[in-house]
């Protein structure tokens, strides 16, 4: 049975291919002389044309897909490729920024640095305290560099705090706004002196009289008592006033004029001064 089944296709594809052939020589006998087609020429080139016809659509949908193909392939690679140069543009874009941030940040802290009495030291903050009953910074500098406790740390907009501690490599200082701070002040416009104390977040002004007259926006910077802070480092501005019945002295609250959470270079001002003072 398979046998025969066999022989029967290979007859029909026989045939087929013989009357595929029959029409072809049909076509080409047809074409030599000049003389009319007859009904089978006529069927052979309409069974034939519409053969090619079919075959040339076949054959240019695939030519048409395959060129769409090979260029979303392309397009592909294209956009992977300019991905790729993105983000390459955007992180030099964003080291280029960081490195002029940078540099004009240290341009302005060096320009400080000369208004400083010498000797004065840079240093990178490189930690911070977790602890929320200190305020403290960690430099990477220390008593081998000649960092001792009780030298002042500021920079070009103001005071930052103080050296606490030191180790070979490294020093701890303790913010001007914790509550452990106090720094001589005064009232810039008018001279009038007190005590800045840290409140965890900014200053109190202590020791103002009342009938000296405070009001909001004056400035506040170091007196130079004490030999700690060198005179007339900003401190910060002043944000409220108010005075109690009860009592010699003001209550007023000072803004810092920096911000001690974006703090990054500190400058160490290598003048031996004791806690105590």
């Amino acid at each position: 049975m398979r046998k025969k089944g066999k022989r029967t296709r290979q007859l029909k594809a026989l045939l087929l291919f013989g009357l595929i052939l029959t029409l072809v020589l049909m076509l080409i006998v047809s074409t030599v002389g000049r003389q009319e087609f007859n009904t089978p020429h006529k069927l052979a080139l309409e069974v034939l044309g519409r053969a090619q016809s079919g075959a040339s659509h076949v054959g240019g949908f695939f030519k048409t897909f395959w060129r769409n193909y090979t260029t979303l392939i392309n397009i592909r690679e294209e956009n992977e490729r300019l991905k790729e140069e993105l983000r390459k543009y955007k992180a030099a874009t964003t080291s280029y920024r960081e490195a002029v941030a940078t540099n004009v940040r240290l341009t302005k802290l060096l320009e400080f640095k000369e208004t400083l009495p010498p000797p004065t030291l840079t240093a990178q903050i490189i930690g911070k305290d977790p602890s929320q009953w200190f305020k403290t910074m960690i430099i990477d500098r220390g008593s081998s560099d000649g960092v001792e406790n009780g030298m002042p740390a500021v920079i070009t907009e103001g005071i930052v705090g103080q050296v606490v501690n030191t180790s070979p490599h490294y020093a701890k200082i303790l913010l001007a706004n914790d509550p452990n701070s106090a720094i001589d002040a005064v009232i810039q416009k008018n001279r009038v002196q007190g005590i800045i104390k840290g409140n965890g977040t900014g200053f109190d002004l202590n020791y103002v009289l009342k009938n000296v007259e405070v009001a909001q926006g004056d400035e506040v910077v170091t007196s130079g008592l004490g030999t700690i802070f060198p005179k007339g480092l900003m401190i910060g501005t002043v944000t409220s006033v108010t005075r109690s019945r009860r009592g010699m002295f003001q209550n007023i609250t000072v803004q810092p004029a920096i911000d001690f959470s974006q703090l990054e270079q500190v400058i160490i001002v290598m003048k031996k001064a004791s806690l105590a003072e």
